[in-house]
């Protein structure tokens, strides 16, 4: 069992229009197995397993209006305080705190920005068996066009401890956060803040967006578009490592991130 710090990701779901046409996609792409666990009483939420460990699920829209999107859940001790500490911080609860059997209590949520994500607090399923490794979730962005109020609102919340990693060559304005308690920097970091600046559509709405890594993001990106995806952000070397954007067949966005590049030569 995992143990994760108040206000971790622990948890990331797709909510897609077709879980069988996710199946096969994520299934060909990571190479997961899957299981209707839960079966017609959790409207057949479906697990999936790397090696045979607990990694992600994927659930059918109840409405078809709903986004077809990649969820990130936020571990939390206590969901119904952390709900009131939301609402206190500026912040919307887009579905309260209720309890999923045994499973655990799960919540939904919005920033100030408008970025939506959700709470666990667990029972039974206490989230990722397994991630940081190939084929599994290994990092979260808030995608902002409200800095500070989204700043402020993380630190009421969850005790986040910011660094600022600006990049004044490409304008990039971006902070990380460790949990509370923990000392500021990327070897800490839980999850990380970027703005939406001109460079993006118009139209995008402030959102989480959820790594997987991959050992090489190329190829994985050419295997996305074999199986229908598309590429929304082509593959681009970071001192972290080569990340690429993408979306699924059925349009859920997701990024993946391979370790960096060996140079090789003189």
């Amino acid at each position: 069992m995992a143990a994760f710090a108040e206000g971790s990701p622990c948890w990331v779901d797709a909510s897609l229009p077709d879980v069988e046409a996710g199946k096969r996609f994520y299934g060909e792409l990571f190479g997961w197995t899957f299981a209707d666990s839960a079966g017609p009483a959790y409207g057949h939420y479906t697990q999936a397993y790397s090696r045979g460990r607990n990694v992600a699920a994927l659930a059918p829209k109840p409405d078809g209006r709903m986004p077809t999107v990649w969820g990130v859940y936020l571990y939390t001790t206590d969901a119904y305080a952390c709900a009131q500490r939301i609402r206190a911080a500026g912040g919307q609860m887009v579905m309260d705190p209720q309890p999923v059997g045994p499973y655990g209590t799960a919540a939904m949520a919005a920033d100030p920005g408008g970025a939506v994500f959700g709470l666990w607090q667990p029972g039974t399923h206490h989230g990722f068996d397994a991630q940081q490794e190939p084929y599994t979730y290994c990092w979260s962005e808030v995608y902002t066009r409200a800095r500070d109020a989204v700043d402020a609102f993380y630190a009421k919340v969850f005790g986040y401890v910011p660094e600022d990693q600006d990049d004044p060559e490409t304008g990039i304005a971006y902070r990380v956060w460790s949990p509370p308690g923990a000392a500021p920097g990327s070897d800490t970091a839980v999850l990380g803040r970027t703005l939406i600046t001109d460079a993006f559509p118009e139209i995008m709405p402030a959102h989480f967006l959820a790594y997987f890594a991959v050992p090489d993001c190329d190829q994985s990106v050419a295997t996305v578009q074999r199986l229908g995806g598309r590429v929304t952000a082509d593959p681009f070397d970071t001192p972290y490592g080569r990340i690429a954007v993408v979306a699924d067949n059925q349009g859920a966005v997701f990024g993946l991130l391979s370790e960096p590049r060996v140079k090789t030569g003189a």
